[in-house]
């Protein structure tokens, strides 16, 4: 069993679902968020991987130490989604969640999501791709569901645990949890690592 009780873990995540999972890790938490510029220009060069990863540090790096507990140790995430080599972050409104999804419709498109451990010690940083193909989906079925669920707060303009996901998700290869937002199998594998780097 994970035993993490020496720190006090802050979720740094609006993120219901992320919240959701990592209470379902069973591991006591409490959430802090700070307003993080989650742009990034493709004209560097940088790689998927490379910017979930970046966005990810950066959310983590936005805390200055005053602010967080001395025995702080903070969990910073970011997920994007790649469709043939476009990468597709949170819409701007129904309309582009909708363009977005018909790009997604009828294709395979990887999930990547990185994660940032922040202690005073240390900070780790890694990440976890699936790869998602979704059925083909009609523009009514599109539209109903962008209007219904207004998915404006995630990457690629779906939720895998809403209506879309048990109707049009034909397979997913990978963690079904990292689409979710969390990459909990990795996770808990790192904390395992915090928790014995600290003890030596």
């Amino acid at each position: 069993m994970l035993n993490i009780s020496d720190y006090q873990v802050i979720l740094a995540s609006k993120s219901p679902r992320r919240q959701q999972l990592l209470q379902g890790m069973d591991i006591a938490f409490e959430v802090m968020t700070k307003d993080v510029d989650e742009s990034f220009e493709l004209s560097h060069g940088l790689s998927p991987e490379q910017i979930a990863l970046m966005l990810a540090e950066r959310k983590a790096r936005a805390f200055s130490a005053k602010e967080l507990p001395e025995n702080f140790l903070l969990i910073t995430a970011d997920t994007i989604v790649v469709v043939d080599g476009e990468i597709l972050n949170k819409p701007a409104g129904k309309p582009e969640a909708i363009d977005m999804i018909c790009k997604l419709s009828g294709r395979q498109h990887r999930v990547i999501t990185a994660v940032c451990l922040r202690t005073q010690w240390q900070i780790k940083s890694f990440f976890e791709y699936s790869d998602v193909m979704f059925a083909s989906l009609s523009e009514c079925e599109i539209a109903w569901y962008v209007e219904k669920y207004a998915p404006l707060d995630k990457a690629g303009a779906y939720g895998i645990q809403e209506w879309i996901g048990y109707v049009g998700i034909a397979s997913v290869t990978g963690s079904f949890f990292n689409v979710m937002g969390l990459p909990t199998h990795r996770l808990y594998e790192e904390l395992k690592m915090f928790e014995k780097n600290k003890a030596q």
